[in-house]
């Protein structure tokens, strides 16, 4: 058990947004048009997938819609060991939907059905304290940002769980079509960097939040906002981690790309998945435990991106394990 003071923290990652359906796109019809495929997804719940993989207890917090969708999206849940005693369902809103065009290099462009989606519509007084109280990490997007109430529950949520001494982990996750505009998406996903004890955040969003031209840049002016550990995803280039004493370029394991959807959630969830196991405090990390945690991470994305969609493209444990094995060899 993790222990801050007397209090034992009984679940090891709890994560709060969005849990919707992609519909990625998965080749033609007899007729040539387009087919998609229901994958379930969402990054918190992503990489809450690849946590209770490795073995951890997980819990996701937020709502679907009392619908086809929202049924079908906790079942998964359930299927994957994630505690869905805070998922919950609204009759009021039809679950998210993000459909997904894949390029020829597994990249992807999004069109989201969400005006409002049921994730949308969590608020502060459906919070559970005591589950906030009892995680060891307390994870959140910025999707959960970008409406009302949803966005007044996620401040909650987090100033109660770093209030409890959970470490925060934070993903600006930047959609442009969810947002009025960039400058008002920059200035939401800022606001919460400060309440981050670590953030993930990919190559383009650390240019857009900072305004520098380059990463390295970029992670220093992320890190002086508060956060003690920065990793900027590189995409095929691996990832950049950054700690104001030292900052290094991780290489990524070289894979064929089918689909990137999830890739940064699973490089995350398994970096913060390694961390659990190493048992104490970020601040006290050695490089060469980061390293080992970025590595981790890495491993896990390769393996997502080889597979469509989102949480079933997570690999296993020991899928991750033997890709780290081969490396090492």
């Amino acid at each position: 058990m993790w222990r801050i003071g007397n209090m034992e923290k009984n679940i090891d990652i709890a994560a709060l947004g969005e849990l919707l359906i992609d519909f990625t796109e998965a080749g033609t019809g007899a007729d040539g048009m387009r087919l998609f495929e229901q994958n379930p997804g969402g990054a918190p719940a992503n990489l809450l997938t690849v946590a209770s993989h490795m073995g951890y207890r997980t819990e996701f917090i937020g709502k679907v819609g009392k619908d086809m969708h929202g049924a079908f999206l906790k079942k998964t849940l359930e299927k994957e060991n994630i505690g869905v005693s805070n998922l919950m369902e609204d009759d009021h809103y039809f679950t998210t939907l993000a459909f997904v065009a894949i390029d020829e290099n597994g990249e992807r462009e999004f069109s989201f059905a969400r005006k409002p989606g049921a994730d949308t519509q969590l608020r502060a007084d459906e919070l559970d304290k005591e589950l906030l109280q009892n995680c060891r990490i307390f994870h959140f997007g910025s999707l959960s940002l970008t409406d009302q109430p949803a966005k007044d529950a996620t401040v909650a949520a987090v100033t109660c769980a770093k209030e409890a001494g959970a470490l925060i982990s934070y993903d600006p996750n930047y959609r442009a079509t969810l947002w009025s505009s960039e400058t008002e998406a920059a200035e939401n996903m800022k606001s919460m960097i400060s309440y981050a004890d670590v953030m993930k955040v990919s190559d383009e969003e650390s240019l857009l939040l900072t305004g520098e031209t380059t990463y390295e840049a970029a992670a220093d002016k992320l890190l002086a906002m508060g956060p003690k550990l920065i990793a900027v995803t590189l995409g095929s280039e691996g990832v950049l981690m950054a700690t104001k004493e030292k900052k290094e370029r991780m290489k990524g394991f070289s894979v064929q790309s089918v689909d990137t959807t999830g890739a940064g959630d699973s490089f995350w969830g398994g970096t913060l998945s390694a961390y659990l196991s190493l048992e104490k405090p970020i601040e006290s990390l050695t490089w060469e435990e980061i390293h080992h945690c970025a590595v981790c991470g890495n491993a896990t994305a390769a393996l997502c991106v080889q597979k469509r969609g989102g949480i079933p493209a997570i690999p296993t444990k020991e899928e991750v394990e033997q890709m780290l094995a081969e490396k090492l060899s």
